[in-house]
């Protein structure tokens, strides 16, 4: 056989070759696509994007909102005293420990995203869609009463759903601030929920679950239904890229969320760090109460302490989370 010959069955080969590769490929990746596309996936996916981004939006933010839980927490029941600021907090942090004591109860911290985030992304987005194919059929835009509607229902039952996994973190958060010898110590999110069921029962896992829910619905009102309508006002009004108008939106968003949320924010924690004392009582018995013994006691301004570490921890998670569910959107589109 002549060395031409040889030559022309190697190419001819090699085209082979490489033409069965492609359609292999090709043939993967259309799988990968008809998988995406079945009806139970399509139905999936919204929960599944929202999970991962918030896990990933909180394993950033996670220092800052150990800031935030002990600025809220510090001079409890006094209305006069230092004022401790995030700067402080955190030099007392790291002078307690080390520079990881900022990541105290990050795996309940992902734990409530897997659960809260999932759960508030997932049915936003199914309620926006449901919004939006009425909407289509109508010949109308959906408006900015349904989609606040829509954020307010999401953030509600989500929070509901989340609030035993948003407790652990709370407690495991604030435990630093005991004297050593009444710290619990816990080891991880599941040795939290355990002691706090062994030691108060199952229902305490729902404590301060009703300003959990004010709060959840508060900040989605202004999270998801601003950052919805300002990216639909940002795309009709300006010539932006979508990666602007995606950031943009978010840092709006952010700002009423924050401002919106933290009073419920703030009780929340309060509610949420209590434990009974030797008499057997609880320092607060509902939310209001807690409204009302903050606001004699410390003052009204005191709800809004922190009012700034809290938005540098809200803003940057809404960009995040939305930018990070955005492009999974895209991706599995």
């Amino acid at each position: 056989m002549s060395s031409n010959t040889l030559k022309q069955a190697a190419e001819a080969a090699r085209t082979k070759s490489s033409s069965m590769g492609k359609q292999g490929s090709e043939t993967v990746a259309a799988v990968g696509n008809d998988f995406l596309h079945t009806p139970i996936m399509r139905a999936a996916l919204p929960f599944i994007n929202g999970g991962i981004s918030g896990m990933v939006a909180t394993t950033v933010i996670q220092p800052v909102d150990m800031i935030k839980v002990r600025l809220q927490l510090a001079g409890e029941g006094v209305a006069t005293g230092p004022k401790p600021t995030p700067l402080s907090v955190t030099r007392d942090i790291l002078a307690q420990g080390k520079a990881l004591d900022l990541y105290t109860g990050l795996s309940a911290g992902l734990l409530r995203q897997a659960v809260y985030t999932t759960a508030r992304l997932g049915f936003f987005d199914t309620f926006m869609k449901g919004l939006q194919t009425r909407a289509k059929e109508n010949g109308t835009q959906v408006s900015f009463a349904e989609r606040a509607g829509a954020g307010l229902a999401a953030g509600g039952i989500a929070a509901f759903i989340g609030n035993p996994a948003d407790l652990a973190l709370i407690r495991m958060q604030s435990d630093g601030l005991k004297p050593i010898a009444e710290r619990k110590n816990y080891k991880s999110v599941i040795d939290a929920l355990t002691s706090i069921v062994k030691s108060e029962g199952i229902t305490a896992l729902w404590a301060g679950a009703t300003p959990t829910v004010v709060r959840a619905m508060s900040l989605n009102l202004g999270q998801l239904a601003f950052f919805s309508e300002a990216k639909a006002q940002l795309k009709a009004r300006t010539q932006w890229s979508a990666q602007s108008q995606t950031l943009t939106a978010s840092a709006i968003a952010g700002f009423f969320a924050s401002f919106l949320s933290l009073p419920f924010d703030f009780v929340k924690t309060r509610l949420q760090k209590q434990q009974r004392g030797p008499d057997g009582k609880l320092p607060y018995k509902s939310m209001t109460d807690c409204f009302i013994k903050v606001a004699k006691q410390e003052g009204l301004t005191r709800f809004y302490r922190g009012f700034g570490t809290y938005y540098v921890r809200i803003a940057p998670h809404a960009m995040v989370t939305l930018i990070v569910v955005d492009y999974l959107g895209w991706l599995t589109r």
